[in-house]
């Protein structure tokens, strides 16, 4: 195993320790809890220990929603913090909210920190800077959805644990079997919309809005009700109707059902992998998130998730400097290395994965550079490189409100994507309008 205590003594001897003065305070507001806070937890501590110069106090703020909605109510207060975990649908939010953010590249500049954006994962790096190559915000915990699976059960209902489950026609000749074996829970998800709507669009390599999936401007309107879409949620509301699909809620829920090895297969994100190698007594491995074999052009490249940390206008000089020299260390091919080796996120710079991949953690743990792979085998399109569209929390609860419609049987796949295209399309006019 890797030796990861050593890792961080190396780091930690990398930054030498500055003289005994007043410290300055960096202030971070996140949404994680469990596992996942453990770790960011022991992330600060190490940079606290490592130099006397700051001391970042992390706080927890509920969810990502609710987080977010904390930092805009302290910045209207003027009571904001620092640094800012906001989740990737928050990103265009936080671009249009003028006077509230330092953009990244700013920060860095100004503090007259050592940092090149062209070291990031370009898939990483893309959604979160300008069309010039501008950073506006540290990518952080970047995830991306995978299939995990529970071998055990599969062995149970007398299938090969190694079944080939690459595309959503094999999916369902598996579920099929489950269930007739009498499995109560053959498929559960995680983040729904993320997974089945976002993603599921990128991977086919067709539009979930136009104008380049918001990149492009905000006239944009959402084109998520075509024909991909609709097979894939109709096929999803077929399932659940026939008991091989279980719906358990809109984010994680699902997640607690899979780790006690109640379920089968889960699509969620790789940083499942945190919680579900704590946590799992059974024999689990992950796959690439299936696709449909008939799309010209599939599997493309999922898209991400999680979050990046967004830098609050309204602080001191020496408080941005604490900000500067925090963030490099998060993205230190050492940290990186080790936050992806032991959450699932996805490293988020070219040489924590390169360092990942020379300690053989990718040996040891078989499967767990799906997530690059699937990330970066295809250079993104406009259909592929992200989402950045106003409003975006927001119309995920209405897409999360039809796909319920379509699981409980009240509507049809395709009645209920237009729906939320209609509904969704009035919040990114209002949006448009108010950032005009």
């Amino acid at each position: 195993m890797i030796m990861r205590n050593t890792m961080l003594a190396s780091i930690t001897a990398m930054m030498a320790a500055a003289p005994a003065l007043a410290q300055t305070e960096v202030e971070f507001w996140h949404a994680f809890t469990g596992r996942l806070g453990e770790l960011l937890a022991e992330q600060v501590e190490t940079f606290n220990a490592a130099q006397s110069d700051y001391v970042v106090t992390a706080s927890h703020k509920g969810n990502y929603s609710e987080t977010l909605n904390a930092g805009i109510a302290a910045f209207r207060a003027g009571q904001q913090p620092d640094i800012l975990m906001v989740f990737e649908v928050g990103t265009a939010t936080m671009m249009s909210a003028k006077g509230a953010i330092k953009p990244v590249y700013e920060v860095m500049a100004d503090a007259g920190a050592d940092f090149d954006p062209d070291a990031f994962i370009g898939s990483v790096n893309g959604y979160y800077t300008t069309s010039d190559n501008q950073m506006l915000s540290l990518p952080y915990n970047a995830s991306t959805p995978v299939l995990w699976v529970n071998r055990d059960m599969l062995a149970a209902a007398d299938i090969d644990p190694d079944v080939d489950l690459s595309t959503w026609e094999q999916v369902g000749d598996v579920l099929d079997t489950l269930k007739a074996s009498g499995n109560d829970c053959p498929l559960v998800t995680a983040w729904q919309s993320w997974i089945h709507l976002e993603n599921l669009s990128a991977y086919h390599n067709v539009p979930f809005a136009t104008k380049a999936n918001g990149f492009d401007g905000l006239e944009t309107e959402l084109s998520f009700n075509g024909e991909v879409q609709a097979k894939h949620i109709q096929t999803m509301g077929d399932w659940a109707k026939d008991g091989k699909f279980i719906y358990t809620g809109r984010r994680n829920e699902s997640g607690a059902n899979f780790r006690s090895g109640a379920c089968a297969l889960f699509t969620e994100s790789s940083a499942g992998y945190a919680g579900i190698k704590d946590e799992a007594t059974f024999e689990f491995d992950v796959r690439p998130l299936p696709y449909w074999s008939g799309v010209d052009g599939a599997p493309q490249n999922t898209i991400i998730g999680g979050a990046s940390l967004w830098v609050m206008e309204g602080q001191t000089d020496e408080e941005y400097k604490g900000v500067a020299d925090f963030l490099n260390f998060l993205s230190s091919p050492e940290i990186q290395a080790k936050w992806h080796q032991d959450t699932g996120y996805l490293p988020i710079t070219n040489a924590a994965a390169d360092l990942t991949r020379e300690q053989g953690f990718y040996d040891e743990n078989v499967g767990t550079d799906i997530a690059v792979i699937q990330m970066t085998a295809n250079a993104p399109t406009e259909n592929s490189k992200g989402l950045r569209l106003g409003s975006f929390d927001q119309i995920r609860g209405i897409i999360d409100e039809e796909l319920e419609a379509v699981w409980a049987g009240d509507k049809d796949a395709q009645a209920a994507l237009d729906s939320a295209k209609t509904r969704g399309d009035e919040l990114l006019r209002r949006f448009e309008q108010a950032n005009r």
